[in-house]
């Protein structure tokens, strides 16, 4: 069990009070089910049954849009089954793959309660983005230091990080719409040219449009390294997760996360 974005996320295994109001709210909406706690193979084919029937992703986690469906307040913009098969189609991989990298290298919601898109504003990448634009970084981090610095910090909460980001606008709105991180797999705006957007303002628009947007960036991203894309293709998890994450993906683990949602996946549709 863990919780995201304050909602408490439920997966096979979990055993808890919570589990029990899930299993008595599927048994309500017409899932025959014991209620017995125990988050077991019965309740995660029902939440399966449920994700398919709402055209959500179907992976048997009980997170805020599967909450969501229980409650009958799907929306559009959420991702769905179709769009990690559709993603899967334009990548030639397996959809165990992009359920894998969805699974663990996503934020599980691209939008915030309110309807904006989730982001990440990186005060470093603000630095580097004022230089590249020829402007004098070095000046704005005195004036600026929360905003505009050599070293990333000064994260806040989601919905503060928009107000991060609105002041970094009044400095520089391109630098400021370029560092930040956007949706569901905090896609760098500063990309907007090597995956074929138009300009930064039009990939801000296509992520703040819907996941399936935010999925299509991801992907686009893939597809502009060869290296990643072979990764992914020959399921390397390491080599992926080295190249996505970083030189330090190993702390958290994200190669043996990913290898093991691949792995569950790949049984899943066996």
């Amino acid at each position: 069990m863990s919780t995201t974005s304050g909602v408490t996320t439920l997966r096979k295994g979990d055993s808890t009070p919570q589990v029990v109001q899930l299993q008595q709210r599927l048994l309500n909406a017409g899932y025959q089910i014991a209620v017995d706690g125990e988050f077991g193979p019965a309740t995660e084919q029902a939440v399966k049954r449920l994700q398919q029937a709402h055209g959500l992703v179907v992976d048997g986690i009980v997170g805020p849009k599967t909450q969501a469906a229980l409650a009958g307040k799907v929306m559009g913009w959420m991702l769905s089954q179709r769009d990690l098969q559709q993603a899967a189609d334009d990548l030639d991989v397996d959809l165990a793959a992009i359920q894998a990298v969805n699974t663990i290298e996503s934020n599980g919601a691209g939008f915030l309660a309110d309807g904006r898109p989730v982001i990440l504003f990186e005060r470093h990448i603000m630095h580097r983005r004022l230089k590249h634009h020829g402007l004098d970084a070095n000046a704005l981090q005195v004036q600026y230091p929360a905003l505009v610095h050599t070293q990333p910090g000064g994260y806040k909460s989601a919905t503060v990080e928009h107000y991060r980001l609105k002041m970094a606008t009044d400095i520089h709105p391109e630098s400021a719409l370029e560092s930040a991180s956007w949706g569901l797999f905090q896609i760098m705006g500063f990309h907007w040219h090597r995956l074929g957007y138009e300009t930064v303002q039009a990939f801000v628009a296509a992520m703040e449009t819907d996941e399936a947007s935010q999925l299509n960036a991801f992907v686009r991203f893939i597809k502009a390294d060869s290296k990643l894309h072979q990764a992914l293709k020959d399921h390397d998890w390491p080599a992926f997760a080295r190249i996505y994450n970083g030189p330090k993906y190993k702390k958290n683990h994200y190669d043996t996360r990913l290898a093991d949602a691949w792995q569950k996946y790949n049984g899943d549709a066996g």
